[in-house]
């Protein structure tokens, strides 16, 4: 089923749906809602002690939302193991116009201050207590993981419920995350729905 706006897309969120094209170059866009779905619950993240360590001595800095077009475009660049991308054309330009409205957002890595050198980020949306991870990116070691470790302690400290991470992979597990049926899904959405989070 095609998209037509981003008021669809925002429904769509709400209902456990999210948005991908097959390739860069399709035009079609597809509604997915796993059987099973991958959470990172945020009482619970876990940040690995060599991570932890890398981290306190890697010279990052974070910002949110202020380089959320190259954080897009990076996400659906070409990288060494996916050459191809479900971030299409149509995609991005539905998630440029939801971050021009206040509903999808970024979180930047910068080596050195912000606003110099760029090296990772992630962006998602956001609704209620809710943020739904989309993609993340990395030109540095560590970079993307930062970038979530980052968006945690943002969200933990505007006092958000849920972190949607789509689909569990073992790159995630490593931080808690989990992988629950869809129906367990939903309770957990309706409830952080409920709630109201400011991102910004």
């Amino acid at each position: 089923m095609p998209i037509s706006d981003q008021s669809l897309l925002l429904h769509a969120y709400r209902r456990g749906f999210f948005p991908m094209a097959k390739g860069r170059e399709e035009s079609e866009i597809y509604w997915v809602a796993p059987d099973r779905r991958g959470i990172i619950p945020l009482d619970n993240f876990h940040i690995p002690h060599s991570l932890r360590k890398f981290l306190k001595h890697s010279g990052f800095h974070y910002s949110i939302n202020q380089a959320f077009e190259t954080v897009l475009s990076s996400c659906a660049a070409p990288r060494a193991k996916q050459p191809d991308s479900w971030i299409n054309p149509a995609i991005a330009a539905l998630y440029r116009d939801l971050w021009q409205r206040g509903f999808a957002h970024s979180v930047e890595v910068w080596q050195g201050a912000v606003g110099e050198q760029l090296v990772g980020g992630l962006y998602g949306v956001a609704m209620g207590a809710a943020f739904f991870g989309e993609s993340m990116f990395s030109r540095q070691t560590n970079a993307s993981k930062a970038a979530l470790v980052e968006l945690v302690r943002h969200m933990n400290e505007r006092g958000f419920r849920l972190l949607d991470a789509q689909f569990y992979t073992p790159h995630l597990g490593q931080f808690g995350a989990q992988e629950i049926d869809q129906a367990d899904y939903l309770v957990l959405l309706d409830d952080a729905l409920a709630h109201d989070a400011r991102f910004v």
